[in-house]
């Protein structure tokens, strides 16, 4: 009850400009997205080429080979966001889902005594709406001065830096691979914090940090294997011989190096089809070490399940499902995240104290995402009003985003007594 009189007395009355226009959820996307996607450099022969050399491939090569290819690659060199993209995020949907993520971030960064300087640090950052609007939110509530803030934006694509760029910094410099630099884009924001982009989160200064990642472990290349019998088999990318334009999924002949590793650390799997994401473990193993040397804290947002899923690899395109097989390069592969196993490697070694998952509509309710909607209401007109309840609805509803998404919290474990005294707040 204390953290929603906050937010319904002070966060929701200091943050009270008028409503951001966001897009029309009843709009349809233009069909000459795809069909421009269609012309572009061609993914199959490439994938097709390195099949023939080295045989079939591994559905995370094939994953990770479709989505950031630097020369096709499916997120490398288009912006495949939005109604007129292939998927849609919930912070593009509604300015509320960024407002109250930020106020989760400055209370929680508050409740621990707020040190400075601040690190804001996201992984795949997509068009850089949810960061613009955390340092609105920050800019808004001067909790913490804005030189005091720096933000680093992990990032593969140039494409997507250069946009995101553009709606955060009056001024951006990006630098030439050659460079000596652990970043390759610098940037100045309009709030006056200093903004920078790595290819990996390894090259982020190691200072007290707060980390998002917001549909970001769901696009990682996950490894598929299926039980036969008592043998653990991984599931190959091959050419189909009945007709080698096409792609097919095989299993592999015996046990690959992922699989058997795989049986020998969960021999008691009771699951016939798992995915498991090596890059995924690695880059959560840093987080909890960077969190527990440096401090600091995270918030994951992503689509999932605790353990209990075999096969999600999927593809969408247009908002529609799609084959992934078929026309690689045109649409967006993803996987659910494994929360229990997250949760798992997080906590190792006593690093790190977990909070959720839980679902997003009850993480965005319990921060006041209902206030929030009746304060924005009064400052528009009906238009406007249409598409903030279609938005607030969209990104709570249970049958919409409301119960897809799952939020899981992460704090040093050094934290446990005070978080235990003073809880997490949305959890």
């Amino acid at each position: 009850m204390l953290i929603n009189r906050f937010i319904a007395k002070n966060f929701v009355r200091y943050c009270s400009y008028k409503p951001i226009k966001r897009v029309n959820l009843n709009s349809a996307p233009k069909k000459a997205y795809v069909e421009k996607k269609l012309k572009e450099f061609d993914l199959e022969k490439v994938l097709r080429s390195k099949i023939e050399v080295s045989g079939p491939m591994t559905v995370a090569s094939y994953m990770k080979e479709i989505l950031t290819n630097p020369s096709s690659g499916y997120y490398m060199s288009r912006d495949v966001f939005g109604l007129h993209g292939d998927f849609i995020t919930s912070p593009e949907i509604s300015q509320i889902f960024g407002e109250l993520v930020a106020a989760w971030c400055l209370i929680e960064y508050q409740k621990i005594g707020s040190p400075k300087p601040l690190q804001i640090v996201e992984l795949g950052p997509g068009r850089g709406t949810l960061i613009q609007d955390i340092l609105r939110v920050c800019s808004k509530l001067k909790i913490i001065p804005p030189e005091s803030i720096s933000i680093h934006l992990v990032e593969l694509s140039p494409y997507l830096s250069k946009l995101q760029s553009q709606k955060l910094c009056y001024t951006s410099t990006e630098f030439d691979k050659q460079e000596d630099l652990s970043f390759y884009r610098i940037g100045e924001t309009l709030s006056g914090s200093k903004a920078y982009w790595h290819r990996s989160i390894e090259d982020v200064p190691k200072e007290f940090s707060i980390i998002l990642a917001h549909e970001f472990f769901d696009a990682l290349p996950v490894h598929k294997l299926q039980k036969e019998g008592n043998i653990w088999k991984e599931i190959l990318v091959d050419i189909d011989p009945a007709n080698p334009n096409k792609f097919r999924f095989i299993s592999s002949r015996n046990e690959t190096p992922i699989s058997k590793l795989y049986s020998m650390m969960c021999p008691d799997e009771k699951r016939s089809h798992v995915e498991i994401s090596p890059e995924t473990d690695l880059i959560l193993k840093h987080i909890a070490e960077r969190i527990e040397e440096f401090g600091g804290f995270g918030l994951i947002m992503d689509y999932g399940h605790f353990g209990e899923k075999g096969d999600t690899f999927r593809a969408f395109r247009q908002h529609k499902l799609h084959d992934p097989l078929v026309e690689p390069g045109t649409a967006d592969l993803t996987a659910d995240v494994n929360f229990l196993n997250m949760k798992n490697i997080l906590e190792a070694d006593n690093r790190l104290i977990t909070f959720g998952p839980i679902e997003q509509g009850v993480f965005l309710n319990n921060m006041g995402a209902k206030e929030r909607l009746e304060v924005l209401l009064k400052n528009c007109d009906e238009s406007q009003q249409e598409a903030l309840k279609s938005g607030y609805d969209m990104i709570v509803n249970p049958e919409k985003m409301g119960t897809r998404f799952k939020f899981l919290s992460l704090f040093p474990s050094v934290l446990k007594d005070h978080l235990t005294k003073f809880p997490v707040n949305g959890f």
